[in-house]
């Protein structure tokens, strides 16, 4: 079961990333439209996912520990890796005080915090995706 889980999870985690680079971008689309209840609905969702995907990588890890890369693009593959893994440190603090700021309907404040939070968020989600299709599919 143990071995099986490992396996199992590196793949629900791309999905995981993938779907929360969506419903990020969506939000995205819906607060320039103007759709504040959508908006609300979309980006807690994306932290709803975010939080599902650290759990699940976080068992991941445990199960199997690190993974070595071996293609031909290592050099291009650790760029994106350590600078998904210094910006996924940062990533929760600035969703978790834009999202504080946005209940408390602090607008300009949420603002603020979101235009640093939402293109490294993006980032995040999208470069685990790229870290797992070069682990796993090259």
């Amino acid at each position: 079961m143990r071995d099986q889980l490992g396996a199992v999870l590196p793949h629900v985690n791309a999905c995981l990333n993938a779907t929360s680079a969506v419903l990020i971008v969506l939000g995205r689309v819906a607060i320039a439209r103007g759709a504040q209840a959508l908006h609300k609905w979309l980006m807690l969702s994306a932290f709803a996912v975010s939080t599902v995907f650290l759990v699940s990588y976080l068992v991941r890890f445990a199960l199997t520990g690190t993974h070595s890369y071996q293609g031909a693009w290592k050099p291009l593959y650790l760029t994106i890796l350590f600078s998904h893994m210094a910006l996924a440190a940062a990533t929760p603090v600035l969703v978790i005080l834009a999202i504080r700021h946005a209940l408390a309907d602090r607008l300009e404040a949420h603002r603020r915090i979101v235009r640093f939070a939402f293109p490294i968020w993006l980032y995040v989600s999208v470069t685990g995706v790229v870290v797992y299709a070069m682990l796993y599919w090259s």
